[in-house]
């Protein structure tokens, strides 16, 4: 058999000439991309919440990942992590370092040329994936991970921050997707909720810590 390794998997060719791709243990955690809102929303509690998430992530010696923007929550998680000693990694498009108002205090800040060279780097620094509440742009960023971890590409822990409830609607939607069969048990979507802030930490490192691929886990074959 010849084997070649990413990061999370293993490939591997099989005697009848097919692959198998298996998913590796995860390894520790390291990094957090955050995916959040360039406006503050109309409830003081998100951006708390995103303060707070920046604050502990200081505190725990975790390196943000994130859209490099100094607006809205993405500037209060960020300015949260630098503030409490922390390190931070920025990625912006070129067109957005103005709209945006990229932060120039990150100590690593990474001009790209494109969304999709951002959207690539962001997972590839990351060791896990955290959205807090934010608009559309928000949303497909979440929404492309779950894809993504869906399809065996990954198994970094994804988790919703529903603070104040502002994923509900999102997560009714996966819930009438799997009622309606088009989330089907063989290609599950998972992911961790979490209700507040202080609940986001504790439940990303058990997921590291407890996450051992078992037989099957998210295999797959492809014929050449």
């Amino acid at each position: 058999m010849n084997r070649n390794e990413w990061p999370d998997r293993t490939l591997t060719r099989l005697d009848d000439n097919s692959f198998a791709v298996q998913q590796n243990p995860m390894k520790k955690l390291t990094s957090i991309c955050v995916y959040c809102g360039s406006g503050q929303g109309n409830d003081p509690a998100f951006e708390q919440a995103a303060f707070h998430l920046g604050k502990t992530m200081a505190d725990e010696g975790l390196r943000l990942v994130y859209g490099g923007g100094n607006t809205g929550l993405m500037g209060t998680v960020a300015r949260a992590v630098i503030d409490h000693g922390g390190k931070v990694t920025g990625i912006i498009p070129e067109f957005l370092k103005d709209r945006e108002v990229m932060l120039k205090e990150a100590d690593d800040m990474i001009v790209v040329p494109d969304m999709h060279t951002r959207k690539q780097l962001m997972f590839d620094r990351a060791d896990a994936f955290v959205a807090l509440p934010g608009g559309v742009g928000t949303l497909e960023e979440l929404v492309e991970q779950l894809t993504w971890s869906q399809l065996g590409q990954h198994t970094k822990p994804i988790l919703i921050a529903d603070i104040k409830g502002f994923w509900k609607p999102l997560l009714s939607l996966f819930e009438h997707m799997r009622d309606t069969r088009f989330i089907r048990d063989r290609f599950n979507v998972n992911y961790l909720v979490a209700d507040t802030s202080e609940d986001i930490l504790p439940m990303l490192m058990a997921s590291t810590r407890h996450h051992v691929p078992e037989e099957g886990d998210r295999t797959i074959t492809e014929k050449l």
